[in-house]
């Protein structure tokens, strides 16, 4: 019999929003916190279908679903998607930022529109989400941000000028916001990935999926449910002294 991986973390009852949820590791992030007995809305954008798929797995654990569309890049979707949480699920006491992309590119090669455009989603996305839920937070007196950055965001990555300097903007983001929240009972953390398999992995050529197995200790790529398990304990009372922290879930990729 497969053994039961699924910790109990005193979850039950609580609002989770997921930005980039529908697919990835943000669809892994929003079953897993329903595992974990949250009600849970998410953000997707384009493709209802993958919103429609994860709504259903989320209903099918006994947990109410709220897919928002929503464009991480257009601040008065930020502001609408929190107030839609808050109203339609009742409150608000998670946030994990996960929406991001990617437009790939030496520096020399990168146009104003590659750099812009992930700069806009992958950072000033995740300062605008999280602007948006410290407002709640801080008056409620209680809440837990999770940002999901990169290993690339500290080491740097051949061809991702923009996104690497997105990701090393959400690791400092989320030490500053750690310092502003903390004395309103608000844990802001962030967990910094390696390659992961998803569907964006799976459309790398495979000599760099491989590379990126050969850089880890672990000799395999994580499964979005690797990176699922570390938000939901930074989202627990378990996790409630630890803030201002890259956790890294990469099998030791970058050491």
């Amino acid at each position: 019999m497969a053994q039961d991986r699924t910790m109990q973390l005193g979850l039950d009852g609580r609002v989770a929003l997921v930005t980039g949820g529908s697919r990835g590791i943000g669809a892994a992030v929003c079953l897993e916190l329903a595992r974990q007995g949250c009600e849970v809305a998410f953000t997707y954008v384009g493709k209802p279908g993958e919103a429609d798929d994860t709504t259903n797995a989320i209903e099918k654990l006994g947990r109410r679903a709220l897919p928002l569309e929503a464009d991480a890049a257009d601040s008065a979707a930020t502001d609408k998607a929190v107030d839609r949480t808050v109203k339609d699920l009742g409150g608000l006491d998670v946030l994990v930022c996960n929406a991001g992309i990617t437009r790939d590119a030496v520096v020399w090669n990168m146009s104003d529109k590659a750099w812009d455009d992930v700069i806009a989603v992958n950072l000033k996305g995740y300062f605008t989400f999280n602007r948006a839920a410290a407002r709640l937070f801080k008056d409620q007196r209680r809440g837990r941000i999770v940002n999901i950055s990169s290993i690339n965001g500290e080491r740097g990555k051949y061809g991702q000028a923009n996104y690497t300097a997105a990701k090393g903007g959400v690791n400092a983001l989320t030490r500053t916001l750690a310092r502003e929240l903390g004395k309103f009972n608000v844990t802001v953390n962030a967990v910094a990935p390696g390659m992961v398999a998803t569907e964006m992995a799976a459309d790398l050529a495979p000599e760099f999926r491989n590379a990126a197995v050969r850089e880890t200790m672990l000799g395999r790529l994580a499964d979005p449910a690797d990176i699922a398990h570390v938000v939901a304990f930074l989202c627990s009372d378990f996790a409630c002294h630890v803030t201002g922290q890259i956790l890294r879930v990469d099998g030791g990729q970058y050491i």
